[in-house]
């Protein structure tokens, strides 16, 4: 096949392992073929410091090259770089691989002519997704591409971020029991959970009640997690880097989600955290984004934990490839339908929470979002006589928030649900703060179009099998 004379030669970068490789290179370097072999690359990392020095604009690769990933890909991708894998003919392989943004996956076995168009077109962005890096055209950021068996369909839960700025104001704690109420769970029925959790048995999902929503909670936070301790869970094994972890090789699925976020109230499932703040690298925003996806059709709200850092670590990633040390905050937040924005009721937290509010805005992270503001713990104590309107007045004046919800301060109550490691409607259903976190629940449902709910017009929604234990 000859070539269009027309085209400059294109560059292209090769990875192939074992005896093939020979082959292959001498295909793409027959005269003629319009395509030159720029760099002959030995592993991934030598792959990925060619593309990023510009050194070629595709990629030909071994499906077994140790490392490829969708974090690898997506390098490759945001260097302008297509990607093309050799693999065999399993069509499971073939999925995983278009899964984790492969461009195109050919046999190994393809005719040379074949190999050589293929890579060509690839490489001038003629190919069948055409563009310069990136998912084909019309998929959705995060989106499984091209593996049937990983698309759930459709996506239909709604994705909340619990954000705020540092100094502890009380995230993680309005997260575990927001979660709680969006889960429709009565005091009743999460009474009756919690003692099946302390017995170490699952609580039912969807035995009763089956017009009610079901929630999942998800620790986000890289810098100090604390989901697990706050619903008396052991955190040994963080189902959210597990997660992230399969998504990044295209093995996650709606089943092995499910299986990684168990159910610890009724229509609650929660995914754990990473135990320790070292681990961040193990949450990389390109395999959560995949997970968040995922999330929305295991269920109706997804509640995730977010960490307060928001820098994008520009100076790092200058001119090197560098993981984003607040990359699973972001993703959070600009995968998120409803952002809440918690903040501190004191003259510190106030202050925070203003400039949080405007870094928040600078990041351009929740574009499209509705924004809700928590003010959390307020007192007389640290706001005087009348300490609603005056922290209203504070956040109106200097922070231009004109809709504020406020969460009463009650260290006893949640000292106690803390101990037991339970929620507020399990432990104190009928005290003030648990009425607030109510109304609040109620404020997220209206902010975004309800989401599809089991009783919906269609049919009811596919529900996904428990565990065996």
């Amino acid at each position: 096949m000859t070539a269009d004379s027309t085209l400059p030669v294109a560059s292209v970068l090769c990875a192939v392992r074992g005896s093939g490789e020979t082959a292959v290179v001498t295909a793409l370097t027959t005269p003629g073929s319009g395509v030159a072999v720029a760099r002959r690359c030995a592993d991934l990392t030598e792959l990925l410091a060619a593309a990023g020095a510009g050194a070629g604009t595709a990629a030909i690769i071994s499906a077994d090259l140790p490392g490829i990933d969708r974090e690898s890909i997506a390098h490759l991708h945001g260097c302008g770089v297509r990607v093309v894998v050799l693999a065999g003919r399993q069509d499971w392989l073939g999925d995983r691989l278009r899964t984790i943004g492969v461009d195109v996956v050919l046999d190994e076995d393809t005719p040379s002519a074949v190999l050589v168009a293929t890579v060509r077109d690839e490489a001038h962005g003629r190919g069948r997704h055409g563009g310069q890096g990136g998912p084909p055209s019309g998929a959705r950021p995060g989106e499984p591409q091209g593996g049937a068996a990983h698309d759930p369909a459709p996506r239909t839960g709604t994705v909340v971020a619990v954000w705020g700025p540092a100094g502890a104001p009380g995230r993680t704690t309005l997260a575990v029991h927001l979660a709680a109420e969006l889960a429709g769970s009565d005091a009743r029925r999460a009474q009756r959970g919690g003692r099946r959790r302390r017995r170490g048995q699952d609580a039912p999902s969807g035995t009763e009640g089956g017009d009610l929503a079901e929630a999942l909670l998800v620790d986000a936070d890289t810098y100090a997690g604390s989901v697990a301790q706050h619903l008396g869970l052991l955190d040994e094994s963080p189902g959210l880097a597990a997660a992230a972890r399969s998504a990044g090789q295209g093995t996650l699925d709606l089943a092995g989600l499910a299986r990684l976020a168990p159910v610890v109230a009724p229509r609650l499932r929660v995914l754990t955290g990473i135990t320790r703040a070292a681990r961040w690298p193990e949450l990389p925003a390109t395999s959560l984004d995949v997970v968040w996806g995922l999330s929305r059709a295991l269920a109706d709200w997804t509640v995730i934990d977010c960490g307060f850092g928001l820098e994008q670590d520009e100076l790092l990633s200058y001119d090197t490839h560098a993981p984003q040390r607040n990359g699973a905050t972001l993703s959070a937040l600009a995968a998120a339908d409803v952002v809440l924005v918690v903040g501190g009721s004191d003259a510190v937290g106030i202050q925070r929470l203003v400039r949080g509010l405007g870094d928040l805005a600078d990041s351009g992270a929740t574009s499209g979002a509705s924004r809700i503001v928590v003010a959390n713990r307020v007192r007389s104590s640290a706001a005087g006589p009348r300490p609603e309107a005056a922290v209203r007045d504070a956040l109106g004046r200097y922070g231009g928030v004109t809709d504020l919800h406020v969460l009463p301060d009650d260290r006893q109550t949640l000292d106690a649900v803390l101990l037991a490691g339970r929620t507020l409607a399990e432990h104190a259903p009928e005290t003030p703060v648990r009425r607030a976190v109510v109304e609040l629940a109620q404020r997220v449902r209206g902010a975004v179009r309800p989401p599809a709910s089991t009783s919906a017009p269609g049919g009811p929604r596919e529900r996904v099998p428990e565990p065996a234990h």
